[in-house]
């Protein structure tokens, strides 16, 4: 075999950054070995790997071929490492993590903490750092497409054909407002009613905004869009000001319900669900930290693990 991991190790560092120099500062190695290496394993394989624009080097489509190889064979190596030195050491690895706005900021925290204090107590030492990255779901989508995460969860639809997606947790959409809101003195809150109100709604591309635009426009005829935010946070506050209404994730304003900032709406439409995904790609080589990781969000063995099977019970809810 005359390819080696340190090649590779190159290969995937110049891919990620699409810079030689960039590169070469993460290995560390000059900017000179860096591009040498690139060379070498080019000359292996008898092919090019990068297209060359102007000072960056852009994966072509063979160079997308041996990506996802490439990776698996890495991260197998830590795998071994990991499992041969890990009582000898404090070898830490890292899982990259992307996650919805939603999902980020309300739910995934807490099961991040679950986790570790499962392994923790399994007598594994080695307990993976977690990176977590938080955008909109077609980002998030894009980002595990890219390998640039390991898993990726989301609440809207994923349009990357590359992925697998897996249902994972059921979401209830509710209609709210401000205590002094007119609505919120209304017994039940009519079709009408809310196709002349203000909603006050996330960012095009979204995935809270297209499953409230599928969800809502089932039986209204349109959306008289008053505001528009950047994340359920901003929404949550405005829509406590009295500036309109909105349709959130029962995740989201848990604590705006239990405080009375947010009183849910009785209207005529009827219960609006959704499905939260996790996407991985399927070419992905799925790490034992990151098996684990990913059993433990599911509650139930997703993936089978060969180190350690710990039993998780998770009651996760709406």
């Amino acid at each position: 075999m005359r390819i080696t991991l340190r090649q590779l190790q190159i290969f995937v560092a110049v891919a990620r950054t699409s810079s030689t120099t960039e590169a070469g500062k993460s290995l560390p190695l000059s900017q000179s070995a860096t591009s040498a290496a690139i060379n070498d394993i080019e000359s292996l394989l008898n092919t090019q790997l990068f297209d060359r624009v102007g000072k960056r080097l852009v994966l072509n489509d063979n160079g997308r071929l041996l990506l996802p190889n490439a990776l698996a064979l890495l991260e197998g190596a830590i795998d071994i490492e990991q499992q041969f030195t890990s009582k000898q050491s404090n070898m830490i690895s890292q899982l990259r993590l992307g996650a919805s706005t939603t999902i980020g900021n309300y739910i995934l925290p807490a099961l991040i903490a679950g986790c570790r204090q499962v392994k923790q107590g399994s007598g594994c030492e080695v307990t993976p750092t977690m990176l977590l990255a938080i955008a909109n779901s077609p980002k998030t989508a894009q980002a595990v497409a890219n390998y640039e995460i390991d898993a990726g969860f989301i609440e809207g639809h994923c349009h990357e054909p590359n992925l697998d997606v897996i249902p994972w947790l059921q979401d209830e959409l509710l209609i709210v407002s401000s205590p002094s809101h007119p609505f919120a003195k209304q017994d039940k809150v009519s079709i009408d009613m809310l196709q002349r109100t203000y909603w006050l709604m996330r960012e095009a591309g979204s995935g809270t905004r297209e499953t409230v635009e599928y969800e809502l426009l089932r039986y209204l005829s349109h959306l008289n869009i008053g505001m528009e935010f950047g994340g359920a946070e901003a929404i949550k506050r405005a829509t406590a000001e009295g500036l309109g209404v909105s349709c959130l994730s029962r995740w989201s304003i848990a604590d705006y319900l239990e405080s009375g900032k947010l009183v849910v709406l009785d209207t005529e439409l009827p219960k609006l669900t959704r499905t939260f995904h996790i996407v991985l790609h399927r070419q992905k080589y799925l790490s034992e930290n990151l098996k684990h990781f990913l059993n433990h969000c599911a509650g139930c063995e997703l993936f089978p693990q060969t180190e350690w099977a710990p039993e998780v019970n998770l009651q996760l809810q709406t």
